[in-house]
């Protein structure tokens, strides 16, 4: 039986399992016998990768299936600095399922998109940390910022991070319409957005540590996979493409 290897964002963790992506997602999100329930989002791995900081062949070795049968759910390789450890050449697609256990692929784009002029922005971070942050910076820039050319003493080796929508506060975080935004922190969002200007902070942080669940209708654009000076983009199909195309998926990430 096939071996895959999936790279966990929920928490994050390289995994290797039996089951496809689809499969795998379902069982990621809902547990054994669906017991459990909670969003997961995961990028499938060149099964061929090796790198000397992981024991894949190890894991591979006891990825078998039950004498029954069964395939082997998952073996976890690492769960730790897996992100700093990832060529963007071993990354495939990304699947993001809902709660309820239905996923859909993303493909990586050909391009980064082009910057959205002076509107604010929401970033959250995926792995290695879990911050919440605002800034004026657009994605590309954002990544630049907190990597490969930090502006302060803080850098990470690479980053998978996803912009959120801010509806009218990306142009008037003041008092701009709340509208349908589902944060439970509004209060405070306005006052970090509120904080940002050229002559003061770039960014500013909303959570320090923030949990990894949101709606998937609140992704705008996409999500953003780098290591180093790679970085990749991973558009997010339209609201109406969604609900023709994946009317299921996009059904159960709504209730």
């Amino acid at each position: 039986m096939a071996v895959h290897l999936y790279f966990s964002l929920i928490p994050e963790a390289l995994i290797a399992s039996n089951l496809p992506p689809e499969q795998f997602g379902q069982y990621y999100s809902t547990g054994h016998k669906y017991k459990s329930k909670g969003l997961s989002i995961f990028f499938e791995i060149d099964p061929t990768f090796r790198h000397p900081f992981f024991e894949i062949d190890t894991a591979v070795e006891r990825c078998v299936p039950a004498a029954d049968g069964t395939p082997k759910h998952s073996v976890y390789v690492a769960v730790y600095r897996v992100l700093e450890h990832l060529p963007l050449s071993a990354i495939g697609q990304l699947y993001l399922t809902t709660a309820y256990g239905h996923t859909i692929p993303l493909s990586r784009g050909t391009a980064l998109p082009a910057s959205a002029g002076n509107n604010l922005h929401m970033y959250q971070d995926l792995a290695p940390v879990n911050s919440l942050v605002v800034s004026r910076q657009d994605p590309t820039a954002y990544y630049e910022g907190i990597t490969t050319k930090p502006a302060k003493f803080i850098r990470f080796p690479g980053m998978c991070f996803v912009e959120l929508e801010l509806g009218e506060l990306a142009t008037n975080p003041e008092s701009g319409a709340v509208g349908d935004l589902p944060y439970s922190f509004m209060h405070h969002l306005r006052e970090a957005l509120l904080m940002l200007a050229p002559d003061a902070k770039d960014s500013k942080l909303v959570h320090r540590v923030h949990t990894l669940e949101f709606p998937y209708r609140m992704v705008k654009g996409g999500f953003y996979m780098g290591n180093d000076a790679d970085l990749a983009f991973y558009p997010m199909p339209s609201h109406a493409q969604l609900r023709s195309e994946h009317s299921t998926w996009w059904r159960s990430a709504n209730l």
